[in-house]
């Protein structure tokens, strides 16, 4: 079965990474362009991954992870080679209503990390279902070739007109035929 593809507001929400390694910096490097509400825990850390915590003044701790760990995050990535623990972590995250990713292990995540184009406001996210997580890296950077970096100057444009002119017919049809101008303008 296929994943429902949705966006999440991150405000207010807790995340919690557990493990300090490749895997974890690069779910770091994605959360961080949504939140810095992120906290981790590892037994160890790659030294990419302890600069990035540093720089980004995430907060982090050396240890292996506790029950009840995950009891105040909304989200955690579980991202080990332990699929003990993985699996431990996914049963106990339901305890909490706690949305869990374990790294690699589809039957014990109620989310997965798609690949993205992020330009400002602009997200476009690709997933295969995890059926090929390459190909729908080649995917993201096909669409990213194609979209114009001028996009984030447009939707800042769009975003200053949708929160100044009067709602109703007409601001709709004039933004429908901005955008329409806009796409059409890259041919």
């Amino acid at each position: 079965m296929s994943y429902f593809p949705a966006f999440f507001k991150l405000d207010n929400k807790k995340v919690l990474i557990v493990g300090g390694g490749f895997i974890a910096y690069e779910k770091l490097i994605h959360l961080l362009d949504f939140t810095q509400d992120i906290y981790v825990i590892a037994k160890e850390f790659s030294d990419e991954m302890l600069l990035k915590l540093k720089e980004k003044g995430i907060n982090y701790e050396y240890r292996g992870y506790k029950v009840g760990d995950i009891k105040d995050f909304a989200i955690v990535v579980v991202a080990v080679d332990d699929i003990a623990l993985q699996k431990e972590i996914f049963l106990e995250s339901k305890n909490y209503n706690c949305l869990c990713n374990c790294v690699d292990s589809v039957d014990y995540c109620d989310f997965i990390f798609p690949s993205y184009v992020k330009k400002g406001d602009l997200t476009i996210a690709v997933s295969t279902s995890g059926s090929s997580p390459a190909m729908a890296k080649y995917l993201r950077k096909y669409l990213s070739m194609l979209i114009p970096d001028s996009i984030v100057g447009f939707l800042q444009e769009m975003k200053g007109l949708r929160k100044t002119l009067p709602k109703g017919k007409e601001r709709m049809q004039m933004l429908d035929k901005k955008a329409k101008d806009y796409m059409d303008s890259w041919n």
